[in-house]
């Protein structure tokens, strides 16, 4: 994109959680990976009170957010396109077809304006309950080549760089348990690869130019500050949008629990986000900024998008507002 004299007008969306037909036909299908009774109790209660009653009832807010944000110069979708309902990312039919779906509708939408971020469901992840599924190989080419989405992106405008990373490869050690032994040399691999792309991104970017990182899982942040490009780039990163925790009040909790002690005696699901936790004392070094998911949580009704104003000499500082759109009947 080249240099402008006007203001870049920017619609950000992330977590959109999109359920195609396949996906909505698997009902209960995380109480079904887990054994233990008390804890499908448990799980129905987290889901009715807290998260959301119904993961497949949120389609419209898709639609919602294209209809609000026509206009816009630029959008960026920041990943988890699918319910990932097999957990194991688009190597599942299922999830493959919900997530081509919801990004036909936004190539559609933003013809020629959208860039598309990898999210962790792209990529598959341990069930939050049961432990079942995980990352797979097999994703990675089918989100990459056939859905097409970049694994690293960037565009400049005027003094501006806009550049989006893959966030569960660069948090890959936090991931390491939700891999297959035999897949994690591969995966390694794939990081090293972002990381001289991302080198060569950042030597481009000349000393007065300033930078926008758009990452899904903030989990990758305290890994891409140990990268010497990064760390010395970091002085004139104007700031870092990311999704994945869904809600402010998720966010704030995240805030609050920064430097605690992984736990690893709790399972998989609580031994990653700990691990998380441990380390997001860095986040704010990153200037994080949260995109909500469209829907929110069901406790806290608090789902939206970002709209983000960029003046091209950067002498005027990015400007983020946040947008909620109105809850549907069934949302």
């Amino acid at each position: 994109m080249n240099h402008s004299s006007g203001t870049l007008r920017v619609a950000i969306v992330s977590d959109v959680h999109y359920a195609g037909e396949a996906e909505r036909l698997r009902r209960q299908h995380e109480s079904r990976a887990i054994s233990n009774p008390l804890l499908r109790i448990f799980l129905a209660a987290w889901r009715r009170w807290v998260w959301l009653a119904d993961p497949f009832a949120h389609n419209g807010l898709l639609d919602d957010f294209i209809a609000a944000n026509r206009g816009c110069d630029l959008a960026v979708a920041n990943g988890d396109y699918s319910c990932d309902t097999a957990f194991v990312g688009v190597a599942d039919d299922a999830a493959f077809a919900s997530a081509g779906e919801c990004l036909q509708r936004l190539r559609v939408a933003f013809a020629g304006r959208l860039h598309v971020t990898m999210g962790d469901h792209e990529l598959g992840k341990k069930s939050f309950f049961g432990g079942a599924g995980g990352m797979r190989l097999a994703s990675w080419p089918r989100a990459v080549r056939e859905l097409a989405i970049p694994p690293i992106w960037s565009v400049r405008y005027g003094r501006y760089w806009l550049v989006g990373v893959t966030s569960s490869l660069w948090a890959l050690p936090v991931y390491a348990q939700d891999a297959l032994s035999d897949e994690y040399a591969a995966w390694e691999e794939l990081r090293e690869e972002q990381g001289r792309a991302l080198d060569r991104v950042l030597a481009a970017m000349g000393e007065g130019e300033r930078w926008i990182l758009f990452c899904h899982d903030p989990s990758a942040l305290p890994f891409l500050a140990e990268r010497d490009s990064v760390s010395n780039r970091l002085r004139q990163l104007e700031c870092t949008l990311f999704g994945h925790l869904h809600s402010e009040l998720i966010y704030w909790k995240s805030r609050l629990l920064a430097g605690m002690p992984q736990i690893a005696f709790m399972g998989n699901s609580v031994r990653r986000m700990s691990g998380a936790l441990r380390r997001s004392s860095v986040w704010p070094r990153f200037r994080v900024r949260l995109c909500p998911s469209l829907a929110g949580l069901e406790c806290a009704k608090d789902g939206g998008y970002l709209a983000m104003e960029i003046h091209p000499d950067a002498d005027h500082p990015v400007r983020i507002l946040r947008r909620r759109l109105p809850r549907r009947a069934g949302c």
